[in-house]
């Protein structure tokens, strides 16, 4: 770490309910290793609640797991591959174009990142006194300054500013912070460099995934300066305004960090499930839907970072999904990014999910009749799905029997049998 990186920064927390955040703790950078330390006076609230079940309540630093750098909790609040982008720029100029992401830390990025973070934590120099971090602005102004960051362009500070919304969001594309009346909004845009149209192939397949009765993130796709633009609703922020909620990653939830992430597994995720979330048999059938699904469309990037859960101090709650994007693909076999079942098969393959039923407290009647509710919806409502997401017909064909129902999904795999 360089003399300029800052050493401590504190943890402020939005409780169940609350409308205002209060100080939780801090966090210290030591080496390599980054230590957590809740408040005397968060200790004392009757109302306080674990930032996470990894950072028990209690006085003293606390280390993280054995394996991490940083408790999952926090690192799941910092910024990813776009917002590691734009906090470069906005400190570095044209010069953090060429600037490797790890030369600074981690709590330079917390502390540099948009305030509006996905969930209800946040993080700020000081103790006595919350400042948000925030820029109003339009979506034509937000595209442009994405647009301009992308192509490697100069531009004004206040376009600088503009991209702050959507620093602290994860993810590698375009993407930023965006109310619209009471609506809390992830804008995310196509990019310079996309080989065939990733935001309108993630609208369709979020809009089908509703219709599957997989419970999904509501979704909106719009066009601005001739860019694509897929807008969500966020499902972290209530109808109460200045109300966030609490959640965790499921890469967190198994107690990984990016570079374990590969290890990840369903089944894992599974275990988790029954033993830890709200209602676990309902939220186990949620969870094979969703893998059914993502195979049924193509998303073969369901890594644990594309799944979250709700925390409210003892107990998890699976949130809607999200992230979901059909994968370019020509054919052929394919794997999804977690094994689904225990044997490690991950193969992307509804066989491989009916062999996998039992983990997810599902005989291999209820596994199958639950596929065919998936693969039934996809056919009777790809069309609808596809006019919502303005796909053109030939985006459209291109799509079908490629990631919407690919041919291997269904080999080994008799839907009237077993």
């Amino acid at each position: 770490m360089t003399t300029s990186e800052p050493q401590r920064a504190y943890v402020w927390i939005w409780l169940p309910a609350a409308t205002e955040p209060v100080v939780a703790g801090v966090l210290e950078a030591r080496a390599d290793t980054v230590f957590f330390n809740y408040g005397r006076s968060y200790l004392e609230r009757p109302e306080a609640i674990p930032v996470y079940s990894e950072l028990p309540l209690q006085p003293g630093r606390q280390r993280p797991a054995a394996g991490l750098r940083v408790a999952g909790c926090i690192s799941d609040a910092a910024p990813d591959a776009w917002g590691q982008r734009v906090i470069l720029h906005r400190l570095l100029g044209r010069a953090g174009r060429e600037t490797d992401p790890a030369e600074l830390g981690l709590l330079t990025y917390l502390l540099a990142s948009g305030s509006d973070r996905v969930g209800a934590l946040d993080f700020q120099a000081r103790s006595d006194r919350y400042e948000p971090r925030s820029v109003s602005a339009t979506l034509e102004e937000m595209v442009t300054a994405a647009e301009r960051l992308e192509a490697g362009e100069v531009f004004s500070a206040a376009l600088d500013d503009v991209l702050l919304n959507g620093s602290s969001i994860g993810g590698a594309r375009p993407k930023v912070l965006l109310d619209d009346g009471p609506r809390k909004l992830i804008a995310k845009f196509s990019s310079r460099t996309d080989t065939y149209p990733v935001v309108k192939a993630e609208g369709a397949a979020m809009h089908l995934a509703r219709y599957t009765g997989v419970d999904a993130a509501k979704v909106e796709v719009t066009e601005c300066l001739a860019h694509d633009v897929l807008l969500v609703d966020r499902f972290d922020r209530t109808s109460v305004p200045g109300e966030r909620r609490l959640l965790v990653s499921a890469l967190t939830i198994l107690g990984l960090d990016e570079m374990m992430g590969r290890y990840a597994t369903y089944h894992e995720l599974a275990d988790d499930i029954r033993a830890r979330f709200t209602n676990p048999k309902a939220t186990l059938q949620e969870l094979f839907r969703r893998i059914v699904f993502n195979i049924c469309v193509g998303n073969t990037d369901d890594h644990a970072r594309n799944h979250a859960a709700f925390w409210d101090r003892t107990q998890l709650t699976l949130t809607p999904a999200y992230d979901i994007c059909p994968q370019p693909r020509a054919g052929g076999e394919t794997a999804q990014a977690m094994a689904i079942g225990r044997d490690g098969a991950r193969l992307s393959q509804l066989a491989t999910c009916l062999a996998a039923a039992p983990v997810y407290l599902l005989d291999p009647g209820q596994a199958r009749d639950l596929i065919s509710q998936v693969v039934d919806a996809i056919r009777t409502h790809w069309p609808e799905a596809a006019d919502a997401a303005r796909l053109t017909a030939a985006e459209r064909a291109q799509m079908e029997s490629r990631q919407i129902l690919n041919p291997y999904a269904f080999e080994g795999y008799e839907a009237g049998t077993g």
